[in-house]
């Protein structure tokens, strides 16, 4: 293709609110354009990379045995409301009404869909398993659409589906659908993470999240460098130091805990200066109400709550902090809430809580706590869980070693559905004696566009992209200095067609610009190879320039097509000696 000719329009500044860095590369090359808050319009240069992005999810798909296929993007509610998720879903789902004033929603995702075809499609067992795909443009109400195309409300994803009889059948599509992502995030050029994940709305079992890391990410992954343990904060689990053997300088009593006063100190911060104790000795009391009822969740003055976590225990899609009002009804005061002496309320606790000694709770009375607390003693019925954030500092459950933080982006993510939406919906087979059984069902998505965004997330510098080789917008950016020079455009056309004809995708930039714009410009797209047609036209000579490594050499005219095929070949990687 001809620079000249082609539509891309690049900025020397961006708006102030692009954050992320891919944000704005993607608008100072001309790769995406905004239309409205969270929706983008893609440029030929951006469509290009999303194309190469879809070419390998579906060659990947494709050899793992799913078949593509393309679903509408307007569902009636009926679907989502048999299977429970019109109301669960929330506020992200689009909503709208056609003349008639039937209710429907855009797409968000497709289990629905693709379940009730299924039902009408496969009853018997000879027709299972089957994996089915599409790659489709989603709809969600975000909130706050922001970062680009990491957070829009309009997005292009890959969503697949597989069906199986048993749930030997489900591991066994799962693992290949897990394997094809790790094919197809190493060959888009990520380094990514599959971390253990929550299910959230989608629902299922046994998730993996594909994270790119990047710190501009809005997940934290906890990993541990020493074993293949990871996961999200949402789902991670640690091993906390232990907490001081000593609590307070408050005399004991024997045999029971002592009530000390503590007028107006109601946080964890101000106990802990006040007794003074660290708050590792502190049980702190939450006060919630889920599924109608009052829970009390205890956890260690040093840790936060998981609210993933805690929805989960508790089988609540929600829950809501306690008024001061419903806690008096409860026996107990704000900021002084404890456990001991709370009747006719459910109390869970947090496993940092476990086998704490010398602890100080809320005496549930207004400017008094109580000391010299034994857990095993004085609360012996408590039932335990992991409710809790992993903290900094914390070990690898599995092999001891220190966790480690990261952030990363979202970019895949793999479920077991079970018979989740199948039950819900009725999608049944008949084995071999003629019984009826629900499917058994997994769920893959892949956030395409998304991918794209953390492509430049991790492939840039100050200059501008590093297009990894295989979803580059082009592979040679072929640069002719003085375009009113005969000879140099005589060569560069010679150039561009020998490349082309090869396979080789091309931009020449014939544009008149002076060479310092053209070089600018060449450093912003980022193309993997640069060939430079210059003053040494005559002698069949040009520059290369390797935009990831940042080497530049000569080559004559009859060494570019071998070096550019073996240059890509090895994936981009620097072969020039």
């Amino acid at each position: 293709m001809r620079q000249q000719r082609m539509l891309i329009p690049t900025l020397r500044d961006v708006p102030g609110d692009a954050e992320a860095a891919s944000h704005r590369l993607m608008l100072r090359a001309g790769l995406v354009r905004q239309l409205s808050s969270g929706i983008y319009s893609y440029l030929p240069l951006g469509l290009k990379a999303l194309q190469h992005i879809q070419t390998i999810v579906r060659e990947e798909l494709d050899a793992a045995g799913a078949q593509e296929m393309l679903m509408p993007a307007l569902h009636p509610s009926e679907l989502w409301k048999a299977s429970g998720r019109w109301d669960i879903y929330g506020p992200e789902l689009m909503r709208l009404e056609d003349r008639h004033g039937r209710e429907f929603a855009l797409g968000a995702t497709h289990e629905e869909v693709i379940t009730t075809i299924v039902k009408d499609e496969i009853q018997s067992y000879k027709k299972l398993p089957v994996t089915l795909y599409q790659i489709q443009t989603k709809y969600r109400d975000e909130r706050r659409p922001r970062f680009g195309l990491l957070r829009g409300r309009e997005f292009l994803m890959k969503d697949a589906y597989s069906f199986d009889r048993t749930a030997t059948g489900l591991d066994e599509s799962y693992q290949s659908m897990y394997n094809a992502y790790e094919r197809i995030f190493t060959r888009c050029g990520l380094n990514f993470r599959a971390v253990e994940a929550d299910s959230g709305a989608i629902g299922g079992t046994d998730t993996h999240e594909f994270m790119a890391l990047a710190d501009i990410g809005e997940d934290t992954i906890v990993h541990c460098p020493s074993c293949q343990y990871a996961a999200n904060l949402e789902k991670a689990v640690g091993l906390l130091p232990p907490s001081p053997s000593s609590a307070s300088k408050q005399p004991k009593l024997d045999g029971r805990p002592k009530k000390v006063h503590t007028p107006k100190v109601t946080s964890i911060k101000q106990l802990s200066e006040f007794l003074p104790i660290s708050p590792k000795q502190i049980i702190k009391s939450i006060a919630i109400e889920a599924n109608g009822a009052p829970v009390i969740v205890l956890l260690r003055g040093d840790c936060e709550v998981n609210e993933i976590k805690l929805k989960n225990v508790l089988g609540a899609s929600e829950f809501i902090m306690l008024s001061e009002t419903d806690i008096q009804k409860l026996g107990s005061i704000a900021g002084f809430i404890g456990p001991i002496g709370l009747q006719n309320v459910k109390i869970i606790a947090d496993s940092s809580v476990m086998g704490l000694q010398d602890a100080v709770v809320g005496a549930n009375e207004a400017d008094y706590h109580l000391v010299h607390v034994d857990v095993e003693r004085d609360l012996a019925d408590l039932a335990y869980h992991d409710l809790r954030n992993v903290t900094e500092g914390e070990c690898c459950m599995s092999c001891g070693h220190q966790l480690s933080f990261a952030k990363g982006i979202e970019v895949g993510h793999v479920f077991k559905l079970g018979t989740k939406y199948s039950q819900s919906l009725g999608a049944l087979f008949s084995d071999e004696n003629g019984a009826s059984e629900p499917i058994i069902m997994g769920c893959y998505g892949i956030g395409v566009s998304r991918v794209l965004a953390a492509i430049l997330e991790q492939n840039y510098d100050e200059r501008g992209i590093i297009w990894p080789a295989s979803i580059a917008p082009f592979a040679v950016h072929l640069l002719t200095v003085h375009v009113q020079d005969e000879v140099q455009m005589k060569l560069s056309d010679e150039i561009y067609k020998s490349l082309s004809r090869a396979g080789l995708t091309v931009l020449w930039d014939d544009r008149e610009e002076r060479p310092g714009v053209k070089f600018n410009d060449a450093d912003l797209l980022g193309f993997p190879l640069r060939i430079t047609v210059g003053k040494k036209a005559g002698e069949n000579i040009v520059e290369c320039k390797e935009r990831r490594s940042g080497q530049q050499y000569e080559l004559t005219v009859q060494q570019i097509l071998t070096h550019c095929q073996t240059f890509f070949q090895t994936g981009g990687r620097s072969s020039h000696e």
